[in-house]
């Protein structure tokens, strides 16, 4: 086993739902695509909606993260998260059916309450996140949008 790994550790509302050593985890912040190894250097960002890619020695986990906060520290990386599942987990039907309300809901609420687009556009955005992690898991390259579509 390397000792050049990192701990990884997922925290939400009920606790500690993941913890492993991984050679490299990828995830979005808030500035873009992150790949983190061991002796990476320290910051905090934000996460939106969107996937976790952990390699581990052994494996490698697809994970969805509702959105949250990332730690980075040379020998750890920290997310808190609302909601983490693991993308074997997910259920497609259930994420297409999601996306399809989140973008009925955008519609109608076009032009009229900005606290209920704003919510379309996160349920949205976990919807497709959801859907990612899924197309990930099955060896699909599935990238974000830009943000200028």
């Amino acid at each position: 086993m390397s000792d050049k790994l990192i701990t990884v550790d997922i925290v939400s509302q009920e606790g500690s739902v993941y913890n492993a050593k991984a050679k490299i985890v990828n995830l979005r912040g808030s500035e873009g695509e992150m790949g983190i190894s061991y002796g990476h250097t320290q910051l905090i960002s934000t996460m939106p909606a969107g996937v976790v890619r952990i390699e581990r020695e052994d494996a490698e986990d697809t994970l969805y993260v509702s959105g949250g906060i990332v730690e980075v520290q040379p020998h750890q990386v920290i997310i808190l998260a609302d909601v983490m599942e693991r993308a074997k987990d997910l259920n497609q039907a259930a994420a297409e059916k999601a996306k399809e309300k989140a973008q009925k809901a955008l519609e109608e609420a076009k032009g009229e309450n900005k606290v209920d687009v704003e919510e379309a556009r996160k349920m949205l955005a976990e919807a497709e996140a959801r859907l990612k992690a899924l197309k990930i898991l099955k060896g699909v390259n599935a990238y974000y949008p830009s943000s200028d579509e």
